[in-house]
């Protein structure tokens, strides 16, 4: 079966985590070219993701598309950098996230992150 995308998404016990930099690991989901879902995880870098590896990490995966809870303007211009997409201000168990993007319906909060706690 062909595949059509692959997104990622920063996740803790099953749901979208609120902070992309220090998420408990990354679900990746690969669509296929007929909608079906196949699942992965990618362990989060030590540290901050902005100042990660995890922006070629996720290109290298063939990742397009990021689903974030809130995230810094530095570690979008990263991953968008990278040719990968940002959709900022999601909530909620991550594969029906997916798949109400899939169907149109999430759209990016337009707001970054106020604060940046890394050190």
């Amino acid at each position: 079966m062909k595949l059509d995308m692959k997104i990622a998404v920063p996740t803790r016990d099953g749901v979208v985590d609120d902070h992309f930099g220090h998420c408990a690991y990354y679900t990746i989901f690969a669509i296929e070219a007929d909608g079906s879902l196949r699942s992965s995880t990618l362990p989060s870098p030590e540290g901050c993701g902005c100042k990660s590896n995890i922006a070629s990490v996720l290109q290298a995966e063939g990742v397009r598309v990021m689903l974030a809870g809130n995230m810094g303007a530095g570690a979008k211009n990263v991953l968008e950098r990278h040719g990968i997409k940002v959709i900022r201000g999601q909530r909620g168990e991550v594969e029906q996230l997916v798949r109400d993007y899939l169907a149109g319906q999430v759209h990016d909060s337009g707001e970054a992150c106020a604060h940046h706690d890394c050190h």
